[in-house]
């Protein structure tokens, strides 16, 4: 009689990875025997599933076009975790093949750009029928594959753990953001270039940079207690930022408004081309709500008090007091869920319960972070954002930043699905 407990008794997750493409339009949903591409705004599935007989570790779509770039994952991968796959899904086949002599820790991709990510380099490629490599860059240990690309600039870790490296994609010139003492656990880049978000693994402080000059523009504290950084996102007129963590709490900071291109003009109403809107309004792009020039999230007006954000509101004007109590924390947060996992699987990495098998443990092959990702954020519009999650629980949230009682901003929930059902 086989007494033994078995190594795993838990299926594997429905959903290995989850990843929006560049205008946050459509998310690809990586599985165990293949892909599904879903409309990001309703949550519906574009297509019926694309069966491989294969995992798919990560499924990385070039803008809304029929091109994926695929990674093998999972139990029974596709494709040898060291090889991107070019996928035409129009015509069903692959067309192009980059093989690594490492195991692929991400894919970003656009138009023109092919990016790998290995755990130690970065590699950049010239998206044509015969890609052509532009260059290798070497980076700290960079498990979790973080990697932004964009039309003009390319970031990504540097070789001293807790830096960022910009590439400017047309020169391939470097320059390095002292973000972090600590090492990266997440990063973003805004949609106009300009500003750059980052995270270590302590989790407990964002810092926001301008990628013009390297210099740092604000510091935001998420918590006091340490956290694992899911996600940041920044809005698309770079007026706020979003985070997720394992907290199960979505957190959203206004950013500092811009310099002008001299570097000393006023926030918001310089002339140079990084500038932002001073004031979107709220309800979205027909302007029937309130103007955001009217309040801030502790009813002074814009501008005129410097601690708008401050939690602990005139004592944090005070001389000589702690830095939790003088820091700039998030002007609005809600729940979001992580879901329910199986026994033995948490989303940080580590066991669940008590006497779980062990083997949940180990990093799923070609999955970014080895983990299904959760929290993954998307904004659809200036005020309102999406909120993914892979695993078995692989849920969809939606947000949108709303004004309350006496002018105070708040996030609500305006809708989820299980969009694997």
């Amino acid at each position: 009689m086989n007494t033994r407990r078995p190594l795993d008794n838990s299926k594997a997750p429905a959903a290995l990875s989850v990843s929006l493409n560049d205008d946050k339009s459509f998310f690809s949903v990586g599985l165990e025997d293949g892909f599904r591409i879903y409309n990001a705004r309703t949550c519906d599935a574009v297509a019926s599933q694309v069966d491989l007989n294969g995992g798919i570790g990560s499924a990385e779509m070039v803008d809304r076009t029929n091109f994926l770039a695929l990674v093998g994952g999972g139990k029974q991968p596709k494709f040898p975790q060291n090889k991107v796959i070019i996928w035409d899904d129009r015509k069903k086949t692959k067309v192009l093949t980059l093989e690594f002599r490492a195991a692929i820790q991400r894919v970003r991709i656009s138009r023109t750009h092919i990016v790998v990510v290995l755990l130690n380099s970065v590699n950049l490629y010239k998206f044509s029928t015969t890609p052509e490599k532009l260059g290798a860059f070497e980076t700290t240990n960079n498990p979790f594959g973080l990697c932004c690309l964009g039309k003009r600039l390319l970031c990504f870790p540097g070789r001293t753990p807790g830096h960022v490296q910009l590439v400017e994609l047309a020169s391939r010139n470097i320059s390095i953001l002292p973000a972090h003492s600590a090492p990266l656990r997440a990063l973003d880049l805004s949609l106009d270039e300009a500003v750059c978000a980052t995270a270590s693994e302590k989790g407990t402080l964002l810092r926001v940079w301008s990628t013009a000059n390297c210099s740092r523009l604000a510091e935001l504290r998420r918590g006091v207690d340490p956290a694992a950084v899911f996600s940041l996102a920044i809005s698309p007129n770079s007026t706020y930022l979003a985070v997720t963590s394992d907290k199960s709490t979505l957190h959203l900071f206004d950013l500092p408004p811009l310099r002008g291109s001299s570097g000393s003009g006023g926030g918001g109403g310089g002339g140079g081309a990084g500038n932002r809107a001073a004031s979107p309004s709220i309800g979205g792009s027909d302007g029937g709500g309130p103007n955001w020039e009217v309040v801030s999230s502790e009813g002074y007006p814009l501008g005129a008090a410097s601690n708008a954000n401050k939690k602990y509101g005139i004592f944090s004007t005070m001389p000589l007091m702690p830095r939790v109590v003088t820091d700039t924390y998030s002007l609005a947060s809600a729940h979001f869920e992580i879901g329910e996992e199986p026994e033995g699987w948490t989303p940080a990495g580590g066991l669940g319960k008590v006497g779980a098998s062990p083997s949940r443990s180990v990093p799923i092959p070609g999955v970014p972070g080895g983990r299904p990702p959760k929290g993954v954020i998307g904004w659809l519009n200036d005020e309102t954002m999406i909120v993914l999650g892979a695993g078995h629980d692989a849920r969809w949230e939606q947000f949108s930043l709303r004004l309350g009682e006496e002018g105070r901003r708040f996030l609500a929930r305006d809708g989820w699905r299980r969009y694997m059902e």
